[in-house]
């Protein structure tokens, strides 16, 4: 199918060149005063970059201040303020985007934006729905999750490879809402709303993507903050990738600044339960051996000590016996020492009188024959016979005179 352009048919950098052309050539765009209240700033290496809002949030425009100009201003926007801003407009044909370039900023007081703000984060610091001790612990093991964020955006993708390959298996609700805009606070509360009445989920995570401050402003309407602060079930919040928080943030369980944070959060890696399962098995394991090993040393202990009091039991008991033998056996030597003595006396005394020499000693003599024999008989004797006497005190020689029969 062969169609036909007009000749009138301008080409991307055609249309782009033409509105550069008609904007920076107009002379009330080259030098114009632009009031509204910073949203956001940010300091490059080029310059300081920062969006310029209508109070009522309606409209935004990107400012930038080259490096060169900076020291030149009255005074450095900063976010909140309230400026008045000299610039002209530039077309970027690369992005297809418009920009003032800053020649001077005026201070006109804190923004009405900022001021809101101030005041219900005042309010809500008073109500203690900041404070630590309100928020709640996340399960550690959920079964059902819920996630409020919008369909077309690429958290939800994020969120779901996130917990796809951290959880398999596990149940996922999706409320879908608007994250940006007028309506977004509307939907938000509604999309909590469905959670809670569903009744399935235990806990809700509450994500958006990247993106301004100008972009995130729902997450600082009352409407959503009170709406996650009396949630029923924990609440994790991933919104965007800037470093200030929103008030959602402040009255969440836990906030983190992704959705693929809030995801890796919300559930643990299976390759870090099985992990964690090992350690237990093999924290256990040990725990067991540790156990028996004490048991095992109590019971030696306690066989030793056994065997000891049944050998001191032993031991007092055969020492009861020796001494109780002992006793005895000097019983019985003192007996018979005693019937040895006795006898010994008894024997002292027979020996006393049938020694010779007590016999002697009373006056008698013995007769003995040149041979040493002892003379008992008169008749052995003959006359002339020489005999030896032996007397108590010394010894005499005689001769036979007569034997008397």
């Amino acid at each position: 199918m062969n169609l036909d352009f007009p000749d009138t048919a301008l080409s991307v950098a055609g249309i782009t060149e033409y509105l550069q052309v008609l904007l920076e050539e107009n002379p009330i765009l080259r030098q114009v005063w632009v009031t509204g209240e910073v949203s956001s700033a940010n300091q490059h290496r080029s310059g300081l970059f920062f969006t310029l809002q209508d109070p009522n949030g309606t409209a935004a425009i990107k400012c930038v201040v080259w490096n060169s100009q900076v020291n030149k201003l009255m005074q450095l926007p900063a976010v909140g303020e309230q400026m008045m801003i000299l610039g002209s407009i530039r077309v970027y044909p690369q992005r297809g985007e418009y920009q003032l370039t800053v020649w001077q900023a005026l201070g006109a007081g804190e923004g009405l934006q900022a001021l809101r703000y101030q005041q219900l984060r005042n309010r809500l610091l008073e109500e203690c729905l900041f404070d630590t001790a309100r928020k709640r612990s996340l399960p550690p093991h959920p079964h059902t999750i819920a996630v409020v964020t919008s369909p077309t955006a690429a958290a939800w993708g994020d969120i779901q490879r996130t917990l796809k390959q951290r959880y398999p298996g596990l149940r996922v609700l999706f409320s879908p809402a608007t994250v940006q805009g007028e309506q977004a606070p509307e939907s938000i509360v509604k999309a909590i709303a469905r959670v809670e009445q569903d009744g399935r989920a235990e806990v809700l995570i509450l994500a958006r993507g990247g993106g301004a401050v100008e972009e995130l402003a729902c997450f600082n309407d009352e409407r959503v903050v009170r709406a996650v602060a009396e949630c029923s079930i924990p609440v994790i919040t991933g919104i965007g990738h800037q470093r200030d928080e929103s008030l959602t943030d402040l009255v969440a369980d836990m906030c983190v600044h992704t959705p693929t944070a809030a995801a890796e959060i919300v559930v643990p890696a299976l390759a870090q339960l099985y992990t964690q399962h090992r350690q237990r098995v093999d924290a256990l394991y040990d725990a067991l051996l540790a156990s028996q090993s004490q048991a095992a040393y109590k019971l030696q202990s306690l066989r030793h000590r056994l065997r000891n009091l049944r050998l001191d039991r032993q031991v007092q008991q055969e020492a009861n016996k020796l001494t109780w033998q002992r006793q005895r056996l000097l019983q019985l030597m003192q007996g018979r020492s005693q019937q040895a003595q006795q006898h010994l006396e008894l024997l002292k005394q027979k020996l006393a009188t049938l020694d010779p020499k007590a016999v002697l000693q009373r006056g008698y003599a013995v007769v003995r024959q040149e041979n040493g024999a002892i003379v008992r008989v008169a008749n052995e004797l003959t006359v002339g016979q020489e005999l030896g006497l032996q007397l108590a005190q010394g010894k005499v020689k005689v001769k036979v005179i007569t034997v008397e029969k």
